[in-house]
């Protein structure tokens, strides 16, 4: 399938959305850093490329006083959508997914790193393989292990296993949670073609096939809204795991988040389930 084609006057645009709730200004401005210095990269190769970032404010941007600007040293368009108050993580991307008029579009969480060539590494995969629609990196933790963000079809064993048993329950269950993670075929060097299910930390669409899937499903308010659109990605285009596209997550997992997150992580799982299908074991 090929799902390569764009606009001309979009050809070279690329465009990225964060959603922010509160966010660490510290961290936040690592990410954006970052960004600037990857495009700075992809334009030695690209000198044309036109980069759009939408900052979608779901509440307490302005306490984080980051001068944008100053940080992105205009070389990157930013335009600040906020006044919606906390409407959840898939419907903050929305809001700039419906405004994007790029070929490519980065949905990037503000807790990521990306590496300096990381969108070189990218946009090259995309032009030498056209049935590409999504692509996801190799995601490293802060202390330089390899995060398997990739995934099977979860059972809602997995799931209560992985969020919320201790280390050393897990411990016990660790040939499953290897096979719902795909162990057996995530690294750091091989290129894996169709996972399941992949990361909403940093999911890099070709915009054509993200504006026919209508971005994320709003019924989700957070958690699971990633393994949506995955699964409804695999029915318009090919879905990649790219080694070679390298970024650092300092994210963590519902269960460390407090009860809140856990409230909302089980109301999405529930959705989720009901949507695509119950398997318990």
């Amino acid at each position: 399938m090929n799902v390569s084609s764009a606009p001309s006057t979009e050809a070279k645009t690329v465009s990225v959305s964060v959603v922010v709730y509160h966010p660490e200004p510290t961290q936040l401005r690592h990410t954006l850093d970052s960004l600037r210095i990857a495009v700075d990269e992809l334009r030695l190769t690209r000198p044309d490329t036109v980069v759009r970032l939408f900052i979608v404010d779901n509440g307490g941007l302005s306490d984080a006083a980051i001068d944008f600007d100053s940080v992105l040293r205009h070389e990157i368009v930013v335009s600040v959508i906020g006044g919606h108050g906390n409407i959840g993580y898939g419907r903050g991307h929305n809001l700039a997914i419906e405004r994007a008029q790029s070929r490519f579009h980065l949905v990037l969480n503000p807790d990521i790193d990306i590496d300096r060539d990381a969108l070189v590494q990218a946009f090259d995969f995309f032009d030498h393989h056209p049935e590409a629609g999504l692509l996801t990196p190799c995601i490293g933790d802060d202390e330089g292990h390899l995060q398997y963000l990739c995934r099977r079809y979860p059972s809602l064993l997995d799931l209560l296993i992985r969020g919320f048993l201790p280390y050393r329950v897990r411990e016990f269950f660790s040939t499953r949670l290897a096979s719902y993670e795909m162990r057996d075929l995530i690294n750091e060097h091989d290129i894996v073609w169709d996972p399941p299910i992949v990361s909403g930390c940093f999911m890099l669409f070709r915009t054509d096939v993200l504006k026919r899937l209508a971005g994320f499903d709003p019924r989700y308010f957070l958690y699971f809204e990633d393994y949506d659109l995955s699964l409804r990605t695999h029915k318009l285009a090919r879905v990649v795991y790219a080694p070679a596209v390298r970024v650092l997550h300092h994210g963590g997992g519902a269960a460390r988040k407090g009860s809140a997150h856990i409230r909302m992580f089980t109301a999405s799982a529930f959705k989720f389930f009901k949507r695509f299908g119950w398997k318990w074991l």
